[in-house]
């Protein structure tokens, strides 16, 4: 036991050396809220959780050791259940706090669509949105920085590497509402850039999960691959069926799609399965970032452990302490807003991201996963 206490704590030196500062400490004060509308219940309740979580262990660790400019750092998460209406009243309670910094890793598309507009008008400063969407991305709103790379770049990545391969009849397969039209969109981009066209398509409804008409219509145009746009639970329910057909067209999921809940939907046939992902292998030693999030004491790690959900979670918390750090003892929004605008090619370690003055896609890293013969992913 000894030994394992002095390799994780000459671990978390190690990390230290590579850029992991402690955060600035001064006379202790009132503590830094932060507030989060995520998904704890219903369809993405594994996403929602591992997010929180992760994000979690980083604040635990940094108010372990004293806090940023002496205050502790406090995340208030409510459960929305990816619920529209239940993210905007969770946002107005948790802005009803004259205190709340900023808000931190909101969850779904369609769910920050309609928070935009309370965001832009109190001017809150808003990191990391758990949202891929290139058409938010592209609205106004000065105080939101988004962290991960979006669902355009996610396809366009999926598409670089079908088309490389010769595989020109792709379809798409996509939840009808904003975060499915925004997958949609991407993978019909990337497509015209290459001269093609979308060679099939299918939607399901969220609130029913029948995916029938989907596969029925994108059986029908006989890809060579579908671009899954979805949630687990109808991912899981279009593979079968579409397997069922006798069809075997190679299945693309979005980084959204929840690998560890998939897996568990559908056991051994989710070999073969890719998966695009937007933070760096959470199971490689060769990432400092990842070295570092490993060597956390045990009590403060996520129950879950390291997935990949669990690190991006982390990475946000990473950045939001670094903005806090350079935006002194008395940080409020403006402050924090600056100090944000100021985090040019800032790298955790095998993670960058990059903001200014206009700038606020902070990342556009992709890479491409496929889930093995022994069920666990492999790049």
């Amino acid at each position: 036991m000894n030994d394992l206490r002095c390799a994780l704590f000459g671990a978390l030196v190690f990390c230290v050396s590579l850029g992991l500062t402690l955060p600035a400490k001064a006379l202790s004060g009132a503590p830094i809220l932060l507030g989060q509308s995520a998904p704890l219940s219903g369809p993405l309740a594994e996403l929602g959780s591992e997010y929180r979580d992760g994000a979690l262990a980083y604040f635990k660790w940094v108010n372990s050791k004293g806090g940023v400019h002496g205050r502790k750092i406090e995340l208030q998460t409510l459960d929305d259940g990816y619920v529209v209406e239940k993210s905007v009243d969770n946002a107005k309670k948790l802005l009803a706090d004259d205190n709340m910094l900023a808000l931190f890793g909101m969850f779904g598309s369609a769910n920050y669509a309609a928070l935009m507009p309370l965001i832009n008008e109190r001017a809150v400063p808003s990191l990391a949105p758990y949202t891929g969407s290139d058409e938010l991305r592209a609205q106004a709103s000065p105080t939101t920085f988004w962290l991960r790379a979006s669902y355009g770049d996610e396809t366009e990545k999926i598409i670089a590497q079908l088309t490389t391969l010769g595989i020109d009849r792709i379809a798409v397969f996509y939840q009808n509402d904003a975060f499915g039209k925004a997958g949609l969109a991407g993978v019909e981009g990337a497509l015209k850039k290459r001269g093609l066209k979308l060679h099939g398509a299918g939607s399901y409804d969220k609130t029913t999960n029948d995916v029938g008409a989907a596969v029925q219509a994108i059986a029908k145009a006989n890809p060579q691959a579908v671009v899954m746009v979805s949630t687990y639970k109808p991912t899981a329910a279009f593979v079968k069926q579409m397997r069922q057909t006798g069809l075997m067209p190679q299945f693309f999921a979005l980084s959204v799609v929840g690998y560890k809940a998939l897996q568990s939907e559908l056991g051994n046939e989710v070999v073969g399965i890719a998966i695009s992902q937007v933070v760096p292998y959470p199971w490689s030693g060769t990432t400092a970032v990842v070295r570092e999030f490993a060597a956390l004491p045990k009590e403060m790690q996520p129950k879950s452990g390291i997935t990949y959900t669990t690190l991006e979670g982390y990475l946000a918390a990473r950045v939001m302490v670094e903005a806090l750090n350079r935006a002194g003892p008395q940080a409020g929004r403006e402050k924090l807003q600056a100090a944000l605008e100021s985090m040019r090619a800032y790298d955790m370690g095998g993670f960058a991201v990059s903001y200014s003055g206009k700038e606020r896609l902070g990342s556009r890293f992709v890479e491409v996963t496929i889930v093995g013969n022994s069920g666990r992913l492999m790049r």
